[in-house]
């Protein structure tokens, strides 16, 4: 321990004046509402505000067709895991081709225009410096841009051709929690909307879709003080860990790599996240009981792709088990067969599919908050990080 000893630290909250220990766990409470003031500024009950449709509805030009236009997400750390997720959003509900790039390492001048190209850039403070070199080499390039930032006023949010803010509000703590979530919500509206202009998403299903993702705010403020128990318990438990592998697929990979990021940002725990699938490609070499495994293990029972990507999860977690891996299951509430194969499990209440990592990125943004606290770690500012802008 470099700081306060686990007996003297004060009271994580006080429910009657809100009050927090530390600014991480503040904001990752604060998600429910950042999460609703940002579907306020993009949608009227469960339709698309007016003017979001306008600002939105030339940014990806698209060919007749409808597909064949391409998207370069370019963006880094916790915002490039959102940009995973967009990818998929994108791709699934509107047709466009979808790559997703490290900002540090992409060059646009390498990569001549696909058609119809766009850059969308993800920044929690809009003055990311390798983010905003790449939006900038986009632009010089005639690549239409679009930027997602939690500061309206920031240079990338001015110099994009369409700027999409945030309703996180100040984010203080340096790893990203509620910003994320708002860039996640920013996503999937962009996603909707490009699905609309595409013809692939009509009146009643742009209700549904719009609905399902309102719910998610209330979803998620029912479930946080259990995940904060449960997972203070959880980093009790496995604070002598030295390394995790974090394991999810398909959109769910996203989440894994994220709650990776949060762990080794917040609590200096080393940590990786994997596609599940290619764990037996290598990283297998590392399981057993030293290196805890945290899978994504989630199923929405109504979409037969996720049924099939639940049922490989459980073949995984067999095997697992069979190799003496302690596992860490983020699953469905009640989910027996998950209960049998995993070491513990961490209940997130049913969603649709692709709205599943909204709700399961929170626990892991606790379990990383209570490992930093068992460690006696400054999770609001961890050594060597700097957030680039903090509203004030």
């Amino acid at each position: 321990m470099d700081q306060t000893s686990r007996n003297s630290r004060p009271a994580l909250h006080s429910e009657a004046s809100g009050d927090f220990a530390h600014e991480m766990l503040r904001e990752i409470h604060e998600q429910p509402q950042a999460l609703g003031r940002t579907l306020q500024l993009y949608l009227m009950g469960n339709a698309l505000r007016p003017e979001t449709i306008q600002r939105l509805k030339e940014w990806a030009r698209r060919n007749p067709s409808g597909r064949g236009d391409h998207v370069v997400i370019a963006a880094s750390g916790s915002s490039r895991h959102a940009g995973l997720a967009g990818e998929m959003w994108l791709e699934e509900l509107s047709g466009l081709e979808v790559d997703v790039e490290y900002a540090s390492e992409y060059n646009f001048g390498d990569h001549p225009s696909q058609g119809d190209s766009a850059c969308l850039v993800l920044s929690q403070s809009g003055e990311t410096s390798d983010t905003l070199g790449a939006m900038r080499d986009a632009k010089r390039h005639g690549w239409k841009t679009l930027a997602i930032t939690n500061a309206a006023n920031s240079t990338m949010a001015r110099e994009a051709d369409v700027s999409m803010p945030l309703g996180a509000g100040p984010e203080r703590a340096i790893p990203a929690t509620k910003s994320f979530m708002c860039q996640l919500a920013a996503l999937y509206i962009l996603a909707i909307c490009e699905g609309v202009s595409a013809g692939q998403i009509d009146e009643g299903l742009l209700r549904a879709l719009i609905a399902e993702l309102w719910a998610q705010c209330d979803l998620m403020e029912r479930q946080l003080a259990g995940w904060q128990t449960r997972m203070a318990g959880l980093a009790r438990k496995y604070a002598g860990a030295s390394t995790f592998l974090f394991l999810g697929s398909g959109i769910h990979y996203a989440i894994a790599r994220e709650g990776a990021l949060k762990l080794k940002e917040a609590s200096y725990v080393h940590a990786e996240g994997y596609p599940a699938g290619e764990l037996r490609h290598g990283p297998n070499a590392l399981v057993s009981e030293a290196v805890p495994v945290v899978a994504i293990a989630t199923v929405d029972a109504r979409v037969a792709a996720s049924v099939q990507r639940h049922e490989k999860t459980l073949r995984l977690l067999r095997d697992l088990k069979a190799q003496g891996a302690r596992v860490i299951a983020i699953a469905n509430a009640g989910d027996e067969a998950v209960a049998e194969l995993a070491t513990d499990v961490v209940a997130v209440e049913e969603a649709p599919e692709h709205l599943l990592p909204l709700t399961e990125v929170v626990p892991l943004q606790l379990f990383a908050y209570f490992m930093a606290l068992e460690r006696g770690v400054n999770m609001d500012r961890p050594r060597n990080l700097t957030k680039a802008v903090v509203e004030q």
